[in-house]
């Protein structure tokens, strides 16, 4: 699949073991689409417990407000340049909006909201985060952008975003919370809209999540477009000069440079194990010690 395919989704969930650069990818993509003249949200899930002063205010910690170089985010979109926004995807924010969107007289929604109980309530009962993260996230696409990009936690909270709605679907079989569900699961399992980009490191356990993850997305029919390989060690030499290396270096723990040897072979197996057990394509990106971000969205952009 090229970039420019992959881009022409309307929602993509970027998702991977925890520590292997999800966040850094979702800015380089975020950013790469805009550079092809695309309106771009990036987004980022937040579970942080709520404030008592903090009715939509910016979150505590916000990794991709620091990916895109911003302060931290809050639950409205802001302008990064003319063609991205970023924002957070909280629990709270979609509850609001669900409580407008289904109670009488927003007065009353609004007022639910300041509660602290209420919105405490929210915060901690089972399934209602994952379920008030998609309806916001259900609302955001309402708005004219041509793609969201969606950073999303570790692996665990990744799959609950589509196990949960699949649930209620399930068990609720009529009222709003079930539509609500329906449509979330109508999105997330529409191939021509939303995809999924895995991001690992070339190392054997990430490697597994990664597998495991994608097998996870696919027994809930959500759609798995590429594999992202990140901090991948760059590999100088041919064939040849490797054998040639092999047969000269009699101790590699005393000779420089020679423990970068195992990187690049793990490194080659991990690219070959994701490419024949997940049948994906599966792009490279390199270590990169500045402008990380940028460098890697020149690249993601300027090739299939």
């Amino acid at each position: 699949m090229t970039i420019d395919a992959l881009l022409a989704r309307r929602l993509l969930l970027v998702t991977g073991k925890g520590g292997v650069g999800k966040t850094t990818i979702s800015a380089a993509l975020a950013r790469a689409a805009a550079a092809k003249g695309k309106r771009v949200l990036a987004a980022e899930i937040s579970y942080e417990s709520p404030r008592e002063d903090d009715e939509a205010g910016a979150t505590l910690t916000s990794p991709l407000a620091s990916a895109l170089g911003l302060p931290p985010l809050g639950d409205e979109p802001r302008k990064v340049t003319q063609s991205l926004f970023a924002a957070r995807l909280s629990p709270l924010a979609g509850h609001l909006q669900f409580l407008r969107d289904t109670l009488p007289v927003r007065l009353l929604a609004d007022a639910a909201m300041r509660s602290a109980a209420v919105r405490r309530f929210f915060h901690a009962a089972p399934t209602l985060a994952e379920l008030g993260i998609l309806y916001r996230l259900l609302d955001l696409l309402k708005e004219p952008w041509d793609l969201v990009v969606c950073d999303l936690p570790a692996t665990g909270h990744a799959l609950a975003l589509a196990q949960v709605p699949q649930a209620l679907a399930t068990v609720l079989r009529a009222g709003p919370i079930h539509a609500a569900a329906q449509e979330g699961l109508a999105v997330l399992r529409d191939p021509k809209r939303t995809t999924s980009v895995l991001v690992s490191l070339p190392d054997p356990l990430p490697v597994s999540e990664a597998v495991e993850l994608y097998e996870g997305l696919h027994k809930l029919s959500i759609d798995c477009a590429m594999v992202v390989l990140n901090r991948v060690p760059p590999n100088p030499f041919t064939p040849e000069e490797r054998a040639a290396i092999e047969r000269m270096v009699v101790d590699r723990a005393r000779t420089l440079g020679a423990r970068r040897l195992p990187r690049i072979d793990r490194a080659a197996a991990a690219n070959d194990r994701l490419a024949r057990e997940l049948r994906l394509p599966v792009r490279a990106v390199p270590e990169l010690d500045d402008d990380v971000v940028a460098r890697i969205a020149g690249g993601l952009g300027g090739g299939a």
